[in-house]
């Protein structure tokens, strides 16, 4: 199981390969500003993301500036975040009725 800051770095390339700067902005919008990394927060993350083998670093697109390091998720990554959201749903199922009965 991964931290919130490391699952969401997971959900920011589950649609491909980023660049750090792009995974920065993309965990901020999809937490609603909630989790906010910096550029060596990201970084240590990513490096425990490769180190567990959720994460490779990539070649960029032909003709990106090659200063820049991009990164997608594995296989492993993508059962790491299938199962975060497995996680999240079972949490949901059975938080919202009770929720709903003491509201009532």
């Amino acid at each position: 199981m991964v931290t919130p800051p490391l699952f969401y770095i997971l959900l920011a390339l589950r649609d491909g390969e980023r660049h750090g700067y792009e995974i920065l902005k993309d965990v901020q919008a999809g937490s609603l500003g909630k989790i906010r990394l910096g550029p060596a927060t990201l970084y240590t993350s990513l490096k425990r993301l490769l180190d567990a083998g959720f994460v490779q670093e990539v070649a960029g697109p032909r003709g990106s500036d090659s200063r820049r390091r991009y990164y997608r998720l594995t296989s492993g990554g993508r059962r790491e975040l299938s199962e975060g959201l497995d996680r999240m749903q079972r949490v949901l199922s059975i938080a919202r009725p009770r929720a709903l009965r003491a509201g009532s």
